[in-house]
This record gives C-alpha cells, structure tokens and sequence, in this order.
C-alpha cells in the first residue's frame, strides 16, 4: 500500500506520522514544493521508526509526481492555511490553482488512486478536484466531517464530564463554520441520548462551540490546527487501505442523495478498499434536513466562486 501526502507542512507531516505509526502501509511519500522542506521531514519521521516501532518507509521529493507513480491514496494538504480572523473561504484564489495542478500531476502518475482532499475551503477543493481529474465519485473524498466529528465528541465528552471512548456524534454539512450541522440529536453517551444527561442548552453550546472548533484554535496557535486533521486525514486512509468498511462523515459528490446535486458537501459514508463504498442516508428531522439545505446553499456560493 503506497500513500502520498502532498504538502509536508504541519498538517501533511502530521498525517505521514499517524499513517506510519499505524504501520498499515508499505510506503508513504511526501511531495513539496519547498527545496528540500519535504526531504528533511521524511528523513526526521524515519528516525523515528525504530523509536515508535514502524517499518513504514517514508520518503521525500521536491516537486517530482514521478516518485508518486502507483499511489492507492494520495491526500493533498498543500495550500495557504488561515491565520487569525480569516474564513476557510478566503482562501479560495490560491488554494483552488494548486488543488487543481496537484489533482492533475497525481492522477496523471496513478490513474487508479483514491484522492483524499484537506485543502481548505475544503468542500469546494473536493469539488474542484472531482471536476478536475474526472475520478468516478467514489475516489473522491474531502475530509471536513470527520475531523468536526471529532471536535464535536470533544466537546461532548466534556460537556458530560464523561471518558471520550464513550461518547459518540457525527457532524455533518459544508466544513465551514457556518456550514457544519452538528447532530445534537442523535449524539450518545454509551448509546445512551446525551439529552438523557445534560440539558438542550448545554447541546446548543456544544453545537456552537464545535461550528467554532478550528477558528478556536487558529486564534490561539496563529495558524491551522494539525494534530487532529493529520490524524483524522490517517483515520480515513486507514479505513480505505485495510478495508475496514467503518462510516465517517465526508464531503463527497451527491447526485441526488439528499436531495442535493452537483456539489460536495458532508455526509456519513462508508470507506473501504474502493474509497466511498456507499453513501448512508439517515433519517433527518425538519430541522436537521433545513440546516443541511442552507449549509449545501452557502457550499453552492463557494463554487461559484471558481468561475470568478
């Protein structure tokens, strides 16, 4: 199994690390712009194999697809991340030229890959990356929904005062702070509804302070977050490498499913050795189905975008 990881920032090394020390894969690249940025970060994550006890080897290339050539996955991190004050949006005119040369330059070397998109705004990256490259649906994957996902169980565990393990909820919708739909509702406490345990005020809380999750941290490091991308990007190549056939939520192409079209937006999916192996459509109530409804119009507007 051969994963490559474009963008050896903090997000992509982060996403190398986990994917290596699972130790699931055979071989995992990481591709750079920067002269040299990616090799020194291969060769640093490699001396620590016989600390963390991987044999996965990790190498670096400066800008050259052709050490890319036979990928299964390849996840494509590279791109501005925000500062302070900034909406994933904003970084739409520069994020969107490199999304489409990456998609291009590691299709065109492993026609068959499975692409996992990072890059923000993400949704419309997946989008782009899905027109782009012309990769059937179900090899096109945008991570936004699982990394809210596991914002959403942070809060929640906290929330209960209550172990993480036992915690469960899924967030789904645009990977936007305005966009996300965290589903208060159906969030459990070891099955149990968390409704049963603390009070529709504190989930309202909970909502809110997950839509905030990622502009939370960038105002407190100064820059994207990257310990939970990288491992909830490593939790999806995971689930597709070993096909584990486990239900995240990613932003995926819908063509109909929810009654949304021509567009990528987040819905709980399952992943297997063929990327998306079915999209789960789950019960909404009004509300739920209207938020969904406004995320997928706020998602529309961003496309649209791309042709500015």
């Amino acid at each position: 199994m051969k994963v490559t990881v474009v963008g050896a920032g903090a997000v992509g090394a982060s996403c190398a690390e986990y994917i290596a020390i699972k130790n699931f894969a055979s071989e995992v690249v990481l591709l750079d712009i920067k002269e040299g940025f990616a090799e020194g970060k291969a060769m640093d994550l490699m001396q620590t194999a016989s600390l963390n006890g991987f044999d996965t080897k990790i190498t670096g290339t400066t800008g050259d697809y052709s050490k890319t050539a036979g990928s299964d996955i390849a996840v494509i991190t590279s791109g501005i991340p925000r500062k302070p004050g900034m909406t994933r949006e904003e970084l739409i005119g520069i994020n969107a030229g490199i999304v489409k040369e990456v998609s291009s330059n590691i299709v065109k070397h492993s026609p068959d890959v499975i692409l996992i998109v990072v890059s923000n705004p993400m949704d419309t990256m997946t989008y782009l990356a899905s027109k782009v490259t012309g990769l059937p649906k179900h090899r096109i994957i945008g991570m936004g929904g699982a990394l809210d996902s596991a914002r959403f169980k942070y809060r929640l565990a906290e929330a209960l005062e209550a172990p993480i393990s036992d915690v469960d909820g899924m967030v789904i919708g645009g990977h936007s702070d305005k966009g996300m739909v965290p589903l208060t509702r159906l969030a459990t406490r070891n099955s149990v509804p968390a409704s049963e345990f603390i009070s529709e005020e504190r989930l309202m809380q909970v909502m809110e302070d997950t839509k905030v999750g990622g502009a939370t941290l960038t105002k407190l490091l100064g820059t994207s977050a990257w310990y939970a991308p990288g491992a909830a990007v490593s939790g999806l190549v995971q689930a597709i490498a070993c096909d584990q056939k486990k239900i995240f939520p990613c932003s995926v192409v819908l063509d109909g499913e929810y009654g949304l079209s021509d567009l990528c937006i987040g819905v709980p999916v399952v992943l297997g050795r063929n990327g998306i192996e079915k999209i789960v459509e789950i019960n909404l109530d009004a509300v739920e189905k209207a938020k969904l409804a406004e995320s997928a119009e706020g998602v529309k507007a961003t496309n649209a975008l791309l042709d500015a």
